[in-house]
């Protein structure tokens, strides 16, 4: 039998995937509402076969949530869920160690091959994510903020969803002068002038969510 873990802070999403999975797939579900608490959960769960994990929770997100769960169990399968433009989120998720991307719209219908590929030690990414995938890891096609550390683009996100430095730092667990280094080399790398330039350019790039 397959023990999953969901983390969606939607609870309408956590019990229509568990139920899915339930009934299409021999498996156990439990489910939490946060990154912090699926963190708490991987740590004290050694049985556990997958994490299903939104990239969008409030707090801490789903690409912080993955960083850490991976430096805690480096092998364990991770299955990304989102409601994001596969091509803004996808190619990080992977490359910070996630098994597999999938999207909300597409779940119910993809989510039991996902699931039984990642289990049996594969990866999953939906044929319409596979080539633009291909095509970043090429170098190609890759959007203007590709050249942003995975942090800074978690700040980014959050100074364009109108977030203050000290609500970052508390967010993120980091001092303010952290976070003010990372705004700094945001401005340089991406040419911008101040926050308004972040927030035009995440709304334009589909960068922002009502729930970061």
């Amino acid at each position: 039998m397959i023990r999953a873990l969901i983390a969606d802070d939607h609870p309408i999403m956590r019990e229509g995937l568990k139920l899915f999975l339930i009934c299409n797939l021999d498996i156990e579900v439990d489910e939490v509402s946060s990154g912090q608490e699926a963190i708490e959960y991987v740590r004290s769960n050694d049985d556990l076969d997958i994490l299903i994990l939104d990239i969008s929770m409030p707090g801490m997100d789903g690409l912080e949530t993955l960083r850490i769960v991976k430096q805690i169990k480096p092998d364990l399968p991770v299955l990304i869920l989102s409601a994001y433009s596969e091509d803004q989120y996808a190619l990080r998720a992977l490359r910070g160690g996630a098994n597999g991307y999938l999207m909300k719209t597409s779940a119910t219908e993809e989510l039991v091959e996902a699931v039984q590929t990642i289990v049996a030690g594969g990866t999953y990414l939906s044929p319409s994510i596979a080539q633009r995938v291909t095509a970043q890891l090429r170098g190609n096609d890759a959007p203007p903020h590709a050249i942003l550390s995975d942090r800074e683009f978690e700040v980014m996100r959050k100074i364009a969803a109108g977030k203050t430095l000290t609500q970052i730092s508390q967010e993120l667990n980091l001092s303010i002068k952290t976070v003010s280094t990372y705004r700094s080399r945001i401005l340089e790398k991406m040419k911008f002038r101040d926050n308004a330039d972040i927030t035009q350019y995440a709304i334009r790039h589909g960068l922002l969510s009502d729930a970061i």
